[in-house]
């Protein structure tokens, strides 16, 4: 026996796992797999079951369950939104529609991509919610303004629609600028963040040929002004009291243009601060209700001592209420590791757990229960180190799923085995990790048995002989090709072998005898040297070179980045020339992706000033439009640290998805300046006339934006951890950088409108009025000089 496995510390057990071949669905494998032990469990015979250890899919099917359910609530308030500031259900009909345009759309365009309905995608669904009704909310509200001013329902649809294209498509093609780069990044960060990118990006394509195709359709036909109840109407009064508030509040800023700018940046390099208190991983903890625990006893221990240390733990196992199930195999997965076993541990679910000492005001999280049970453990006697696995920090990465991992590195084994210690003992003395492990296992007890040949000799005994006793006797031989056959009929090999009790220890070797060639009995003892050392159990490489493995948690209160930069240093002022450390598994991947997603924001923003620069004719404008992006890192970060919530991957893409968002509020205030410009008005007198008018669907689209990710930021269900980052991002960057924009940006436009050139535009004009067209009626021509 190599191994023993059992089923909640009482049935003997066999484990077996099944795992997905790539490209298929998990859930539906595992619903195939429930299936297919229905059927079979007829079949075992009288006093065997067969049932479930661990099931992950139940998590991936209630984490999508809780997305839908998110994503179901986005389209509620939203919808919500649109209503209130439109005043009725026609106008508010007319945007809403976009949702399931959109969404449907996405779809179909996802299936035939090849997409599977998985978190990016729903991540991606629900957080363009609040962006696919922008475009619409634009025309309808231009159209809207034109209605009002006396113009006939088709007249205001084509002028409002013609009017509002050039803003929505910048607006839309800035946000697919951004995610170009994310196309191109490599590894497995890459493969997911194509999805959300891809998704966001069909759906926002979508919602503009919906915008600027059916909802003026739709406008020209149905639109109806007026009506509304107290509430719509208390709405539309608040928002004409805080255009005129606004216009009062510009007008003093424009007369303080480099200090408001001043300010706003001075705000902006404020919160970069906050930015180093805050804790930076890879991805954030989920409460999945399952971990795994490898529990130690000391090199050399037996399977039998090994066991009963884990019926020592499994009764503590037994004893919590938060516990649902678990199993154990001693010996490890393969069996023949002998001093160590794991465990799977499945806990109840959050909403059934209960709470129980030391656990009184509320049911512990998972994370809570994994540093009460490493307590727990130590105490156990034989016990020479436990340690604990959150699954849900394996992440993307192929290591151990630990988040910290790194491998010590160099060419002489005696000095890595020394170095790799020393380095583990410092971590350990730190305090930054807990359940620190390594693939090093020194100590494991050997016996060395060397013969004696003069004595061999002697007594007529050849080396072949001993080696040949000693092998079957202490390790077994099978009797081939003799069978024993039982009652039964079966057939059995015949294997010889010392008893288990008289094969323990070096000196149970004097109970071999061997042969000698002239047939006599001789014990080995006296043709052999007996002597105990001790070697390692397993030599390992990484990148075909010597390398010795250290991995584990953190612990509370540290940040992955805090520790691993902490190695980095430590490593770098411990280890000689030609030693080094190479981080791996979730560490490389929290690298990897970190510097993938800088480059990827700043490529994103680059190419969305090629966009812009191409859609406004501009190289100035760009640069203003581009001034709400440091604001929308600064309300991320503040969103971040009230809700104490780690800069991680999620809360990274949502930094991402905001460089797209929050443009669309400058390009709105600046598309809106240059069409008033056009008509003859100068700088300060665009301003102060466009940007009040804009205000309404600037609020409007950054409400919406923001209830659709309410959702998503109050979620409390599976998969809620990884939803929250990214939605609160996105609220808190949107909130100020919707705030900053309405002041910074028109500010910055009156400064910068003394460096556009007008040279290439007059040439044009010149051009077009040889060929009869016309030329263009543009600020410069016929607006006075503006001081």
């Amino acid at each position: 026996v190599r191994r023993i496995s059992r089923y909640n510390g009482i049935q003997p057990t066999i484990g077996l796992g099944i795992i997905k071949q790539r490209g298929t669905n998990a859930v539906a494998i595992g619903d195939a797999v429930k299936k297919k032990m229905g059927q079979l469990g007829d079949f075992l015979p009288k006093g065997m079951q067969m049932g479930i250890v661990m099931d992950t899919t139940k998590f991936i099917r209630d984490s999508v369950n809780e997305l839908g359910t998110t994503l179901l609530m986005a389209v509620l308030l939203t919808s919500i939104v649109c209503y209130l500031f439109l005043g009725t259900w026609s106008s508010a009909f007319n945007v809403i529609l976009a949702i399931p345009v959109s969404l449907i759309g996405s779809f179909i365009v996802l299936h035939f991509l090849g997409f599977t309905v998985n978190t990016f995608v729903l991540m991606g669904l629900s957080l363009s919610i609040g962006i696919v009704v922008d475009d619409a909310i634009m025309v309808l509200e231009n159209i809207t303004r034109h209605n009002e001013l006396g113009k006939s329902r088709v007249h205001a649809a084509l002028v409002g629609a013609r009017e509002i294209t050039g803003a929505a498509v910048a607006s839309s093609l800035a946000i697919l600028a951004i995610f170009v780069p994310v196309v191109f990044m490599q590894g497995i960060i890459g493969k997911f963040l194509y999805q959300f990118g891809m998704t966001l990006s069909v759906a926002v394509l979508i919602s503009l040929l919906e915008a600027l195709t059916l909802a003026p359709m739709r406008c020209s036909q149905f639109l109806q002004l007026g009506g509304g109840n107290f509430v719509t109407k208390a709405v539309s009064r608040f928002m004409d009291y805080l255009a005129s508030v606004y216009k009062r509040a510009l007008i003093s800023c424009l007369n303080w243009r480099w200090s408001v700018i001043a300010v706003a940046f001075l705000i902006f390099g404020s919160s970069l601060f906050t930015s180093r208190a805050m804790r930076k991983e890879f991805l954030p903890p989920q409460d999945q209700s399952r971990f795994l625990l490898t529990i130690y006893t000391k090199m050399g221990s037996s399977l039998a001592f090994t066991d009963k240390v884990f019926h020592e733990a499994e009764k503590l196992y037994k004893s919590r209420p938060e516990i649902d199930s678990y199993y154990v195999a001693v010996g490890g997965f393969g069996g023949g590791l002998v001093n160590q076993g794991i465990s799977f541990i499945t806990m109840k679910e959050p909403k059934v757990r209960p709470v129980a000492a030391p656990f009184v005001k509320k049911a512990p999280t998972q994370q809570e229960f994994m540093a009460y049970f490493r307590k727990e453990l130590a105490k156990i006697p034989g016990v020479d180190r436990a340690v604990l696995l959150d699954l849900s920090q394996g992440g993307f990465s192929a290591g151990r799923s630990y988040p910290i991992e790194f491998v010590v590195q160099g060419p002489d084994w005696k000095k890595l085995a020394d170095y790799s210690l020393e380095l583990k003992k410092n971590i350990l003395a730190s305090g930054y990790m807990a359940d620190v492990d390594s693939d090093f296992n020194p100590n494991m007890p050997e016996t060395e048995i060397i013969p004696d040949r003069p004595a061999a000799a002697a007594h007529g005994i050849n080396i072949a002989t001993i080696a040949h006793s000693i092998a079957s006797m202490v390790g077994g031989l099978k009797l081939l090709p003799n069978k024993y056959t039982d009652e039964s009929g079966h057939r059995d090999d015949i294997q010889i072998k010392l008893k288990p009790e008289e094969n323990q220890v070096a000196a149970d070797l004097s109970r071999i005898y061997v042969r000698n060639v002239y047939g006599q009995i001789v014990p080995l003892t006296s043709v052999v040297t007996v002597k105990e050392a001790s070697t390692l159990l397993t030599i390992t490489r990484y990148n075909r070179e010597r390398g010795i493995s250290l991995f584990g948690n953190f612990t509370a209160g540290k940040s992955q980045s805090e520790v691993i930069n902490y190695i980095k240093k430590t490593a770098k002022e411990m280890l000689p020339e030609g030693y080094h450390i190479t981080m791996s598994g979730s560490s490389a991947a929290f690298d990897e992706s970190s510097n993938s997603l800088v480059g990827a924001v700043v490529l994103g923003i680059f190419v969305a000033f090629m966009v812009l620069a191409s859609q406004f004719n501009s190289f100035i404008h760009p640069i203003v439009i581009l001034l709400a992006l440091p604001f929308s890192v600064t309300g991320a970060l503040w969103a971040l640290k009230i809700t104490d919530i780690s800069l991680n991957l999620y809360s990274a893409i949502g930094i991402l998805l905001l460089m797209g968002i929050v443009k669309k509020n400058s390009i709105l205030l600046v598309e809106f300046t240059n069409h008033k410009r056009s008509e003859g008005m100068n700088v300060k007198e665009a301003l102060i006339d466009a940007c009040p008018v804009r205000l309404r669907p600037i609020i409007m689209t950054s409400i919406a934006t923001i209830c659709g990710a309410i959702p998503s930021a109050l979620a409390s269900g599976s998969g809620s951890e990884v939803m929250r980052p990214m939605a609160v991002t996105v609220i808190g960057g949107v909130l100020v950088s919707t705030f900053l924009t309405l002041f910074v940006v028109p500010c910055a436009y009156s400064l910068f409108s003394r460096l556009e050139s007008h040279k290439h535009q007059d040439e044009l004009d010149k051009a077009l009025s040889a060929l009869g067209e016309g030329g263009a009626s543009h600020a410069h021509k016929e607006a006075p000089k503006d001081r």
